[in-house]
């Protein structure tokens, strides 16, 4: 059962195409990570999944009653303003301050209901967002880039964290994220955005750390072609192959071990 589906999603903004024809869908417990390089529409899609902008065409539909827990790429407080992650966690709606207390213990934040936000460092801030988002019970966790600023250990802490809650709450995990060395082991499915979709499928590990490393270098392309394409499979529930021309020149990491047809 899907709990989010969208059929020829276009996004046109100031004048520009930032989305065309997206078809996507997530189901109940699958954890799913978009990639792709700056400006490809990452966010945006996020946005429009979750209700936040509306489409320019095409449509998004959300299983009746569906819970989104949220946790945004940066949200800007102002440092001067006194704000206690009690009361953040009562936006925008009141919580009972044991359903918080246990929020914040279930993400490894036990204590920090006096501490001010402003006080927090950036892996802390991250937990208090993650728990926000939990005290909606929700269906699907939504991470827009949510580990930005955190070193590897921090990132790497933080997305054990999303599984082990997926497996309690049986959730969804829908994730933008760049992290590619947590990503690829983390999720069931990644999706390649680039304006469209170029292709989507089963990750793999990437194999090495030189290829890891090799991706701050060699921007958009290394960034995505270090997991394996498999054009010679279905990749998304309706059957369709997805040969539709990514920007990106994938061969030389391609593994032509099933070669087209022998499935």
């Amino acid at each position: 059962m899907s709990l989010i589906t969208t059929d020829g999603l276009t996004m046109r903004q100031g004048g520009k195409t930032v989305l065309s024809n997206v078809d996507f869908s997530i189901s109940k417990g699958e954890i799913v990570t978009i990639l792709g390089p700056n400006g490809s529409g990452k966010s945006t899609l996020l946005r429009l999944l979750i209700g936040a902008l509306r489409p320019s065409a095409g449509k998004v539909v959300r299983q009746k009653g569906l819970k989104i827990g949220y946790v945004p790429q940066k949200l800007h407080i102002d440092p001067t303003l006194p704000l206690a992650v009690s009361r953040f966690l009562q936006l925008p709606g009141r919580v009972a301050p044991a359903a918080a207390k246990a929020a914040l213990q279930r993400v490894g934040a036990t204590g920090f209901e006096d501490q001010q936000l402003a006080s927090l460092s950036g892996g802390q801030f991250q937990r208090v967002l993650l728990a926000r988002a939990l005290l909606s019970q929700p269906d699907i966790l939504v991470l827009d880039e949510a580990t930005q600023g955190l070193d590897q250990p921090g990132s790497a802490a933080f997305y054990s964290l999303i599984e082990e809650l997926r497996q309690e709450l049986g959730c969804a995990v829908l994730m933008v994220s760049h992290e590619l060395h947590v990503v690829m082991a983390a999720s069931d499915r990644v999706l390649c955005l680039n304006g469209h979709v170029c292709c989507q499928g089963a990750p793999e590990h990437v194999a090495s750390a030189p290829e890891y490393r090799a991706l701050f270098g060699t921007g958009t392309h290394g960034a995505l072609a270090l997991y394996r394409h498999e054009h010679d499979h279905d990749h998304d529930h309706d059957g369709h192959h997805h040969h539709d021309g990514c920007d990106h020149d994938h061969a030389h990491t391609h593994d032509h071990s099933h070669q087209e047809g022998s499935v």
